[in-house]
């Protein structure tokens, strides 16, 4: 791999550059595997994508986005939830491209039997369930419970911890999760306190990803996979 495509760019779909520093304050543990792993800001965006017309909003600012970033990148990872965009990127790039939500409930999988999932709002759940659903995991779902918070209250980070612990709890102990997801990516930096303060593996979705995307870098696998590519 050259130089010139050395940099994983973890793209936050929404203009909240406060988001964007928390997920790239999650990606040090990340930094020593010696790619590039660099967070970008879609402007032009909602603050937060809370519904399912935010997510529809987002592929045209993706796509061009991430097309003046093609000749620099190995691989793209959408840091959003609802993995807006994610295929549309998969067609348009000839690098890999993962989504939060899919490669963390993927990791969570690989943890635990029972995956309880924190949203912020109760907007979001249904939305969760129709990913859910289209991958085929409706078993392993123990819960969906959102904590009432929206991405820009998330500011608060002792309130935001609280309720995610007491929601994370709620799942362990009521819906019987053995694994938790956190389901936004402006969540990134509660990961550690929430683990401590609930006692049941809490998994990160874009630290997940990206981690996922080093290891299909790393192992060659960076090329298309789909079937179009193949033909």
């Amino acid at each position: 791999m050259s130089a010139q495509n050395s940099t994983i760019y973890v793209i936050n779909p929404n203009s909240s550059t406060v988001v964007t520093a928390g997920i790239d304050a999650a990606m040090e543990p990340l930094r020593p595997c010696g790619l590039r792993i660099e967070c970008v800001t879609l402007e032009g965006t909602p603050k937060g994508i809370q519904t399912q017309r935010d997510v529809d909003s987002i592929d045209g600012p993706l796509l061009n986005r991430a097309a003046q970033l093609e000749d620099s990148a190995c691989g793209f990872v959408v840091a959003c939830f609802s993995d807006p965009g994610m295929f549309a990127l998969r067609e348009q790039s000839r690098h890999p491209v993962l989504g939060i939500a899919e490669c963390g409930m993927l990791t969570a999988m690989s943890l635990g039997q029972r995956i309880g999932v924190i949203s912020i709002l109760s907007t979001s759940i249904p939305r969760h369930m129709r990913l859910f659903g289209a991958m085929g995991i409706m078993d392993r779902i123990a819960a969906d419970r959102a904590i009432g918070m929206g991405v820009a209250d998330l500011a608060d980070d002792a309130r935001a911890v609280a309720l995610m612990s007491e929601t994370g709890r709620m799942l362990r102990d009521e819906d019987g999760a053995d694994v938790l997801v956190m389901g936004c990516a402006g969540m990134a930096r509660f990961r550690a306190a929430v683990e401590q303060a609930v006692g049941i593996p809490v998994v990160e979705p874009t630290q997940a990803a990206v981690g996922m995307m080093i290891g299909r870098v790393s192992l060659g696998w960076a090329g298309k996979t789909d079937a179009k590519a193949a033909r």
